[in-house]
């Protein structure tokens, strides 16, 4: 059994509380759900039972603001699962939540990666990885995703020659520029391929 240790007004909207439980933030309710469980500081609880008090009061407005969230860009499963948890909402209520959006498609981490790989230019097949890992995708979906994925050599030396305006074509620039292919996440191949094209001898 735990206790609810305060009840405090959140500062952004006046028509919600915070639940802080043993001393840390538990979850956010409406101020007329805690009057109507007659939560209140000193009380003994069950964090289950605020986990119930949650998900059936608040599960509908939780569904909108994730959709709210959603209508600007793609998101991935994890990075609305983060938004929900920082608007308060416990693990009970983000995984119905995630669960209606998976069901309708409007969370799907593959199509997010698929979506990406296709828009993403000037990167190689690593880069878009780390991309794609910081994004929160899931590990599965990622690789999916960049299965079909070959990366361009005509656009890594596109990008070589921007790098290369205005140097000296030399062996020490072209390794330069070599690295600068690799730092963009090409792969080594695609890379000594690339600097090969600027026709320096034995590079």
């Amino acid at each position: 059994m735990s206790e609810i240790t305060s009840i405090e007004p959140q500062l952004k909207d006046k028509n919600r509380c915070n639940v802080y439980v043993d001393g840390r933030f538990y979850c956010g309710i409406k101020l007329e759900v805690a009057i109507k469980y007659h939560l209140k500081a000193g009380m003994q609880v069950e964090e289950s039972q605020l986990d119930e008090i949650q998900l059936e009061t608040e599960k509908s407005q939780a569904v909108d603001k994730a959709m709210t969230h959603l209508s600007a860009t793609m998101k991935t499963e994890q990075q609305m699962r983060d938004f929900l948890t920082k608007k308060g909402y416990t693990q009970a209520v983000c995984d119905y939540v995630l669960e209606k959006l998976q069901y309708y498609k409007f969370v799907d981490d593959f199509a997010y990666c698929k979506a990406y790989v296709n828009s993403v230019s000037g990167k190689g097949k690593r880069a878009i990885e780390a991309d794609l890992f910081k994004r929160k995708a899931r590990r599965e979906a990622i690789e999916e995703a960049l299965e079909e994925f070959d990366e361009n050599e005509d656009e890594a030396f596109e990008l070589l020659q921007k790098y290369m305006r205005g140097k000296e074509i030399n062996k020490i620039n072209l390794l330069k520029g070599y690295k600068y292919l690799l730092s963009k996440g090409y792969g080594y191949d695609i890379a000594k391929s690339a600097t090969g094209k600027m026709e320096v001898e034995d590079f």
